[in-house]
Formats: structure tokens, sequence, C-alpha cells
């Protein structure tokens, strides 16, 4: 008996501290969409993570308190971020700082698929866009 107590006490954190494992690449819209579509992948009070697929562009915008994240999963485009623009393509890695303008124009025919992480966790208020 005792030792069916320290099996299941080394399996515990196994379950209950064990991560969640997304495959990101077989994640598709789950809706049609003309330009943006959004898929909240997990969140806690430290961070949100979402999947985001953009076929034409985003316009100009900032978050004043939250920075962001984002990989580059599929597509290509020009992204703007303060004032340099850079070409994003699929294994591109790069973070934008709270309280900076950031856009991007797709330049693929498929969409831009990303994910991006936002800290600390995002609501969805703080989008602030440029005039």
């Amino acid at each position: 008996m005792k030792q069916v107590v320290v099996i299941l006490l080394l399996l515990l954190p196994a379950f209950v501290f064990s991560q969640n494992i997304i495959n990101v690449n077989g994640i598709e819209p789950d809706t049609a969409y003309d330009n943006i579509h959004v898929k909240k992948l997990d969140t806690d009070s430290n961070s949100t993570s979402f999947v985001i697929w953009v076929k034409k562009n985003v316009k100009s915008h900032k978050h004043e308190k939250h920075s962001e994240i984002l990989y580059v999963i599929e597509g290509t485009g020009k992204m703007t971020i303060g004032d340099k623009t850079i070409l994003i393509k699929a294994g591109d890695y790069f973070r934008i700082p709270e309280n900076t303008f950031h856009s991007l124009t797709v330049t693929s025919k498929i969409p831009v698929k990303v994910i991006s992480v936002q800290a600390p966790e995002f609501f969805g208020e703080d989008r602030i866009f440029e005039k």
C-alpha cells in the first residue's frame, strides 16, 4: 500500500503542474473572416497567448501597458514597429515594447499566421489606434 501512495505522490506533480501543449501548426480559424481572426490559446495574470491570422493588414496601433512578442508561423509581410519597417516571414521572432506603434501589411498570397504573447494578461482593452 505504501508503494502505491509513493507512486501516486511522485506522479501527482506531472498532472497538477503539467503545461498545456498545443500544436499551433494544426490550428485553423474556426469561422470565416475578412481580414483578422484571433484565437486565444492560454492566459494567466502574467500573459495571454493568441494565434492571429491576418489576410490584408493591421492598422497602426499601440498598447500602453502591454509588450507583445510575435512569432511568425506562416506568410510574409511588411511590419512597421516605431520608425522601423522590416520584412517578416515564417520563423521570425520579435518583441514590440509597450507604448510603441506597430502595423502590418501582408505581402503573401496566404494569411500571415503568428503567435502573439501579450504581457501582462491582455483583455483586449489596451489598443490605441494611430490617427
